[in-house]
């Protein structure tokens, strides 16, 4: 376990035994119960932020942004009970000491320095309040380093060392300066006397120096963030992105206020709201960069943010201004003012919205528009065929300046994802294409998930278009290579009967024709023993014979006269391996049975050539619609139809009858061969 973790279990303990102390002190003595509903909202909060800073911290050990976080809700937890416990005391809660009201009177505060506090009674040292006073900045400073370290934890350069450095030490001196200040303390603690005299002229102009020090300090500490996303890209961009979310908030919150004021005179609820809502914006928008990036799209939630917040502000100015208006003239609080005030704003929001949500889009939110308006032009072009479906992929890799962008069909029979031109596209990462909830492609880069996955919604139809002609065209491809090979077996075979033609059955009946002219010739003087020749011939001829049988079997074999049963029975008879056979009843088309015999006698040869299996099983099934042709085995696997072997010529025989062939071979777990040939072939 790395240090920043024990450091930041530590703070969180810290958090945890404060929240325990003031709800103790809450319980023990009497509070306000606005001080009580205070502290329980703040120290919620302050548990929270820190309890993010702990799992930030889990994730990514080396970095700094959980510790600091944590840190955030420590000095936050630390003024919520101090707060809390300067209201018990103000409320009565200790005895004795200077101040207004005496030792027992109402609102008694602490006895001068020094003295001892009087028995059950909270202590309270001036010198401890005022050095405490100024605690505040460092919640400023933390967040201002938080802002510096932000998200990888490491400063932009060598030069924000001395940002970081003087944001300690002048948090120190500001701590030093707020001591001795004149001013009342705040309440609750106003009438109680500051311990110190008054402080020489240098330490005042000191103070207010490092005042201004501290502002600009922190101002570059928010000023680092543009720099580091200038020089930032991929992920840390969207990081930083998340963040900019918070000063949104804080941007907006004084419009907010005022625009309140304008309606109701004051503020109230949506203020209240908005400022909690504010005060979390910084943590919540940390914990989901570091934690959860790519959760949605940042640039979406930036530009819906700014677009609903520039609405309410002008809905809320457009009822002040009419509300104020017609009050003029109907007088104020008037029913009917406000009822025609509400139908002015709702009038104005519909148009106001998406006028202003397409202005901010094409500022904020340029990759997704850009992308969207690519689609919709190619769509047009493809209207007017100036383009391709298959274009896709070139327009949003333009759109989106993402050259890495690929667009995967799914195509059938394809090992994986492919491309338009049938080039393998990689599958991690990827955002999936859906299309009535079947998913037809895959969009990758370096592109945001986010805007990729809103690409893929628009992009849907075409990259349908895309898949199903790329299926066509392998389809196109494949019968033209069977086509090719189909004429090249076949001139093979051609060139093989020929072969045999001549070297066997030829050969021999040509050697009988001689044998019978010799013995015609030498019938009658006796010089010939002319029945030797007529035996030699006889045998001569009954080699022929069966040497013709042979290849007439292999055009097609005898012994499917007897069926598909009895011609598969005699294949697997001779064979050292044993075959189950499960041949459904009935008859086959002559085309169809041939076609399932060599099927399966070129399967179960490869079985028992290749495979080392120790058994085979051939099935055949028959339905009103096709038969199925199934050999498996429990061999070594790895099998593959390559051009020119003998599986690669059952594809092409399965393909002339309008079936499908397919085989599953993984190493090591067996191979099934099917063959599906529809029975109207």
């Amino acid at each position: 376990m790395r240090w920043p973790r024990w450091a930041t279990l530590g703070l969180f303990l810290l958090v945890l035994t404060m929240a325990a102390g003031s709800s103790w002190l809450l319980l023990t003595h009497a509070a306000a119960e606005h001080t009580v509903r205070n502290f329980v909202a703040l120290g919620t909060v302050c548990t929270a932020i820190a309890l993010l800073g702990l799992l930030i911290n889990r994730r990514a050990p080396d970095n700094l942004v959980g510790l600091l976080l944590t840190w955030v809700g420590t000095i936050a937890m630390f003024l919520a009970a101090r707060d809390v416990y300067y209201a018990i005391v103000a409320a009565g809660g200790s005895g004795g000491g200077s101040g207004s009201g005496g030792p027992d009177g109402p609102g008694a505060l602490p006895a001068p320095p020094g003295a001892a506090a009087g028995a059950g009674t909270l202590p309270l040292d001036s010198r401890v309040v005022a050095l405490l006073d100024e605690s505040g900045w460092w919640l400023f400073i933390a967040v201002g380093l938080l802002l510096l370290h932000f998200p990888d934890g490491l400063l932009p350069g060598r030069r924000w060392r001395v940002v970081a450095g003087l944001l300690l030490v002048l948090g120190f001196a500001q701590q030093v300066f707020g001591a001795v200040a004149t001013i009342p303390f705040p309440a609750p603690l106003q009438d109680l006397p500051r311990p110190f005299g008054r402080p020489p002229l240098l330490v005042r102009v000191l103070s207010e120096v490092v005042f201004g020090l501290m502002l600009a300090l922190l101002i570059a500490a928010a000023v680092s963030l543009f720099v580091r996303f200038r020089r930032s890209t991929g992920r840390v961009r969207a990081q930083l992105k998340w963040l900019s979310l918070a000063g949104l908030a804080v941007v907006t919150y004084p419009f907010v206020c005022l625009s309140e004021i304008l309606v109701s005179g004051t503020t109230g609820l949506i203020s209240t709201v908005f400022g909690i809502a504010t005060l979390v914006a910084l943590p919540a928008s940390v914990a989901v960069a570091m934690l959860r990036h790519d959760l949605y799209d940042v640039d979406r939630v930036i530009a819906d943010t700014v677009t609903y917040a520039i609405v309410m502000v002008v809905l809320l100015g457009t009822y002040a201004v009419t509300a104020l208006t017609l009050g003029l003239f109907l007088g104020k609080g008037s029913a009917t003012a406000a009822a025609i005030a509400t139908a002015a704003c709702a009038l104005v929001l519909a148009p106001l919205r998406a006028r202003l949500q397409r202005m901010v889009d094409r500022r904020l939110y340029p990759p997704r528009r850009a992308a969207l308006l690519a689609i919709e032009d190619l769509q047009r072009r493809i209207h007017t065929d100036q383009a391709q479906p298959e274009d896709l992929e070139r327009s949003l890799q333009t759109a989106l300046r993402d050259p890495t962008l690929r667009v995967g069909l799914l195509v059938p029979g394809a090992s994986g994802f492919i491309d338009a031109k049938g080039q393998p596209v990689g599958t991690s990462g990827g955002v999936p294409v859906m299309l009535g909830g079947v998913q037809i492609g895959l969009l990758e880069g370096e592109t945001g998930p986010a805007v990729l996955r809103a690409v893929a919604t628009s992009a849907a139809s075409l990259v349908e278009v895309s898949r199903l002609r790329a299926e066509l065209a392998g389809a196109l491809r494949e019968v033209e290579a069977s086509r090719t090979r189909l004429v090249q077996a076949g001139d093979q075979e051609r060139r093989r009967l020929e072969r045999d033609l001549h070297d066997g059955a030829q050969q021999r009946l040509v050697s009988l024709g001689m044998a019978m002219r010799l013995a015609q010739r030498h019938l009658d003087d006796g010089t010939v023993d002319v029945n030797g020749l007529l035996d030699q011939g006889v045998a001569e001829l009954a080699t022929a014979i069966a040497e013709l049988r042979q290849i007439a079997h292999g055009l097609r074999p005898t012994s499917l006269d007897d069926g598909l049963h009895a011609a598969l029975t005699a294949i697997t008879q001779t064979l050292p391996i044993p075959v189950q056979l499960h041949i459904g009843p009935g008859e086959l088309p002559e085309d169809l049975a041939t076609t399932a015999y060599f099927v399966a006698a070129e399967a179960v040869a490869n079985a028992a050539k290749y495979s080392r299996a120790t058994s085979i099983a051939v099935r055949v099934a028959q339905s009103a619609d096709d038969v199925r042709i199934r050999v498996e085995d429990d061999g070594c696997g790895g099998a593959m139809p390559r051009p020119g072997s003998g599986l690669s010529g059952l594809v092409d025989r399965v393909a002339a009858v309008g079936g499908s062939f397919s085989m599953n071979s993984p190493a090591g777990r067996g191979t099934t061969i099917e063959a599906v040939l529809p029975c109207g072939s």
